[in-house]
């Protein structure tokens, strides 16, 4: 079979830097220059780079060119969870937990070992979640601005397979999908394993601009959009009432459906109606207790229009069967005893005083984020590069991510994401000091 010509040229970039011609760091001839060297067109150049990004061993910067990235730097972390040394401080994963929350389980094995229903979670469940499960889930949307009936509501694994279920039962592979140019990676993940089409949308200070929604829904089908209206991940962003209203207005004109990810949202106080109360004809709302309770907890849920429960249930059914009845005995609990409401109050504090403590220490740096928020998004000044700050932080046992796993842009903008809930207190403030101290030196390399 004929190997077409660009991909010999990857392949020779591609042996030379993992053999060390091109060091960590180096600049790479520009797409003009390497068109001629080659002999190959314009765009064929640019698609040798764009492979060689995708392989992680280049970066791309708008306005400086293509560098060879440092092999000490994963390409991104993102969905693509790294190793991280059990010695580093990990600001590329947020695992919130607050004190005592180990003691609540086991509280919670025992009293269950002790119930009269044990027998019953060791058998299949109905995909979508037992009837008084699913009404509890209800009665936990309702406290959040969501009075919806137990009939909506689907049990599932995670909001990462609710977004999962929610993506097969409504969208097929070429589908288009709009998002936001920065976005959760999960998704974009998911989107290219279902092969989807992302279409990005350019965004302000406060959120995604509708009007260029309504503009590219003039252009192109799209199907949906994938939205994060209270607390974006990673720019921390709450739509107000006017912008969440004219995104349903679009989403309406143009028949779009929307998945609504709410993971984060328990951290804010007094936030507007999700966009599922506005169109609950259209919206498919998912969240989960990972992020409230403890990653560990498998448990997510999805609120759907009713004619498209059915589908849901059968995107569980081929996914997971359904959800463990174990941890959701545990979970049901929790929500009906206030667990999960004092658990998620004492999380919105805590990340209140990681907010804080992150402000402090970055102070002078531009940094973008919710003053409740568990991340923080680092826009990196001229000339900073990164991968290189996120390899010299790899090497002073802090791991970052950079902007790349949450851009559906290219290139990526030079920035990092800085997840602040995963360690305690004092081992921030130092990491955060670490990352201060890198970004401001190689801004002056």
């Amino acid at each position: 079979m004929r190997v077409p010509r660009y991909r010999g040229v990857v392949d020779a970039f591609a042996a030379q830097i993992r053999g060390g011609r091109w060091p960590a760091g180096a600049r790479l001839p520009t797409h003009r220059q390497l068109a001629a060297d080659e002999g190959i067109a314009l765009v064929t150049a640019s698609r040798v780079y764009a492979e060689l990004a995708a392989m992680g061993l280049v970066s791309c910067e708008q306005g400086r060119g293509t560098f060879v990235r440092d092999p000490a730097t994963a390409p991104g972390t993102g969905i693509d969870q790294q190793s991280v040394a059990v010695d580093a401080t990990d600001l590329s994963f947020n695992s919130p937990s607050v004190p005592g929350q180990a003691d609540l389980l086991r509280r919670a094995l025992r009293d269950l070992s002790t119930s009269g229903d044990v027998d019953a979670l060791l058998g299949y469940q109905p995909h979508r979640g037992r009837v008084d499960d699913r009404a509890a889930v209800a009665r936990h949307l309702r406290r959040r601005g969501l009075d919806v009936g137990r009939d909506r509501v689907l049990i599932v694994n995670g909001a990462q397979h609710g977004l999962a279920v929610a993506a097969t039962a409504l969208l097929r592979p070429g589908d288009v999908v709009a998002v936001d140019a920065v976005t959760y990676p999960g998704f974009a993940v998911l989107a290219r394993t279902l092969g989807l089409e992302l279409a990005p949308l350019p965004a302000d200070g406060s959120g995604p601009d509708p009007d260029a929604l309504d503009r590219l829904c003039a252009r192109r089908r799209v199907r949906a959009v994938y939205a994060m209206p209270t607390l974006h991940n990673p720019l921390g962003w709450v739509l107000d009432d006017a912008r969440r209203a004219r995104l349903v207005s679009v989403a309406r004109r143009h028949e779009l459906s929307i998945i609504e990810d709410a993971s984060y949202a328990y951290l804010v106080e007094d936030a507007p109606p999700p966009l599922a109360v506005l169109a609950p004809e259209r919206t498919t709302y998912v969240s989960g207790l990972s992020k409230s309770v403890a990653t560990g907890l498998r448990i997510g849920f999805v609120v759907a229009p009713g004619p498209l429960v059915p589908a849901l249930e059968r995107a569980i059914r081929v996914t997971a069967w359904n959800t463990p009845a174990l941890t959701m005995a545990i979970a049901r609990r929790w929500l009906d005893d206030g667990t999960v409401d004092r658990l998620e109050e004492r999380k919105r504090a805590d990340a209140r005083r990681r907010q804080e403590v992150a402000r402090e220490v970055l102070d002078g740096l531009a940094h973008v984020g919710h003053p409740s928020s568990y991340f923080l998004w680092l826009p990196l000044p001229v000339g900073a590069r990164p991968d290189r700050i996120a390899a010299a932080l790899a090497r002073r046992r802090v791991a970052v991510s950079t902007a790349e796993p949450f851009a559906t842009t290219r290139p990526a903008p030079p920035a990092l994401r800085l997840a602040l809930g995963s360690v305690g207190l004092p081992e921030l403030r130092d990491a955060l000091g670490a990352v201060r101290s890198e970004v401001e030196q190689d801004a002056h390399r």
